[in-house]
């Protein structure tokens, strides 16, 4: 019976990540992961327009083929694969990071964060990528989302209530 209420105190003695400091963490993350894949995103345009014959074709013979198709063909390329990376990077980052053993992207970590289950427990990487998902589309809508965790208890946003998460201060 006391372990119980020791767990129990602890439990409430939880200090839970607010909205403030969630934010900042997100904008660490913004800036970690978003300056690689803008480089990224410049070099795989430069190579789709470079190697796309576009500039060859319109110098050599203007009148030979709309020019305009032949960057939009270069332009949806680029975009398609630029895109399919960035999907594939940003989900592994937050979906990934959340579920290791850090249990919290570097934004988070650098402030003392972490992503739990309800118990303090390590969430799992399908769990964190439902979190991430929740985030990317219900969240974001109007941010009334990220509002809710102002009026929560624990200060779970809605994609936090979706997936049976918290956020915490490392103690």
């Amino acid at each position: 019976m006391e372990i119980n209420l020791e767990k129990q105190e602890n439990e409430e003695t939880k200090e839970y990540g607010g909205f403030w400091i969630r934010f900042a963490a997100y904008l660490i993350d913004s800036i970690v992961i978003g300056i690689p894949l803008s480089i990224l995103s410049i070099i795989i345009f430069m190579i789709f327009f470079g190697t796309s014959g576009a500039y060859d074709v319109i110098f050599a013979d203007p009148e030979y083929m709309d020019p305009d198709m032949v960057y939009l063909g270069s332009y949806f390329g680029a975009m398609g694969i630029t895109t399919l990376i960035n999907i594939g990077a940003v989900v592994a980052y937050f979906a990934g990071l959340h579920a290791s053993k850090w249990q919290a992207t570097v934004g988070k970590k650098l402030l003392g964060l972490k992503v739990t289950d309800l118990h303090g427990n390590r969430i799992s990487f399908w769990r964190a990528f439902g979190r991430y998902l929740a985030m990317s589309f219900l969240s974001g809508i109007l941010l009334i989302g990220y509002i809710i965790a102002a009026f929560t208890e624990k200060k779970q946003a809605l994609h936090d209530l979706i997936a049976g998460t918290i956020v915490i201060k490392k103690s």
